[in-house]
């Protein structure tokens, strides 16, 4: 059975792919363009891809013999999985609990890292701009006291908020079903999303993508915010207007904003790129050994499962 990789892969995933598949491999972090997509896929029956790769019509349509899409990732809304489904082609995801872990790690690391300014103050050090300590210099904010509203209370935004209480904040938050048991576990209240928003100093974002919740975070919600709040995203790109993000820095309405994914990732949109009141990281958020090698077994699992005839456990259409 022939297999495609198109991206870098764990060493230790490759090498039980190879005992089990004729493999093509796309050995690099550079990723192939649609139109090598297309070429390499012709005559494969399997295709294991990062979530940043495009699996649209066009390319299962070139993928003449292709009989199962495995993502290396929790998502796959880069792949048409009803045309997959259409062409009688199996779509696989790739959960881990490590990457929720992971997440929601790096998650608070941009909300420190916002709230103490630490990215911009190092470009200060860097510029020779330290002068020494100084009562007045350079101040941000503790976070401990402060608000953290999250939208999306699943997996991640539970990790998060758990770290959060740890640090002594208090957490709001919403989500399409309440976490009643969660709430009085760990002490944290249910809002809805208007108010989330409004009460927030800081605002995580942590939904799953589905078409009718792109721009979420528009104008409108970013004049609801604290001019003194931290909006920060770690989900999904499409889910905060970018042009109004930026807007809303330029003219201070809200403090910052941390962002690891982008609209229209991998590009980021240039009044971003020039603004010090915004941390810019190159999504990050599960980009740990132990979530990305959890992913891997996940995605091998589905590839040997299927070709050996059974139904792989992580099928998604």
């Amino acid at each position: 059975m022939k297999l495609l990789i198109t991206s870098n892969i764990p060493e230790e995933i490759y090498d039980e792919l190879d005992k089990n598949f004729e493999i093509s491999y796309h050995d690099s972090n550079v990723p192939l363009s649609k139109e090598e997509i297309i070429e390499m896929i012709k005559g494969q029956d399997a295709l294991l891809c990062p979530l940043s790769d495009k699996i649209d019509r066009e390319v299962i349509d070139a993928g003449d013999n292709l009989k199962i899409i495995a993502n290396y990732g929790a998502g796959f809304d880069n792949i048409d999985i009803d045309y997959a489904r259409e062409k009688g082609i199996v779509v696989t995801n790739a959960p881990a609990p490590a990457s929720a872990v992971s997440t929601a790690e790096l998650t608070f690391g941009l909300m420190l890292a916002a709230a103490r300014k630490i990215v911009s103050g190092d470009k200060v050090t860097r510029a020779g701009e330290f002068y020494g300590w100084r009562p007045t210099f350079y101040l941000g904010s503790q976070l401990k006291g402060k608000t953290l509203g999250i939208i999306g209370l699943g997996n991640i935004g539970k990790n998060l908020a758990k770290r959060a209480r740890a640090f002594e904040m208090k957490v709001v938050y919403y989500s399409r079903t309440r976490k009643e048991d969660f709430e009085k576990e760990f002490d944290i209240e249910y809002l809805d999303k208007d108010e989330v928003i409004r009460s927030a100093d800081f605002l995580s974002l942590h939904t799953a993508f589905v078409p009718d919740l792109r721009h979420m975070i528009s104008k409108k919600e970013l004049e609801m915010m604290k001019k003194s709040a931290i909006l920060i995203n770690a989900s999904r790109g499409p889910i905060v207007d970018e042009d109004a993000l930026a807007d809303a820095l330029i003219e201070n309405v809200i403090a910052g904003a941390a962002l690891d994914v982008y609209e229209f990732e991998p590009r980021v949109n240039d009044k971003l790129m020039d603004l010090d009141n915004v941390i810019l990281a190159p999504h990050l958020g599960n980009a740990t050994f132990e979530a990305r090698l959890e992913m891997g077994e996940n995605a091998k699992d589905n590839l040997i499962d299927f070709k050996n005839g059974k139904n792989p456990k992580n099928k998604v259409n």
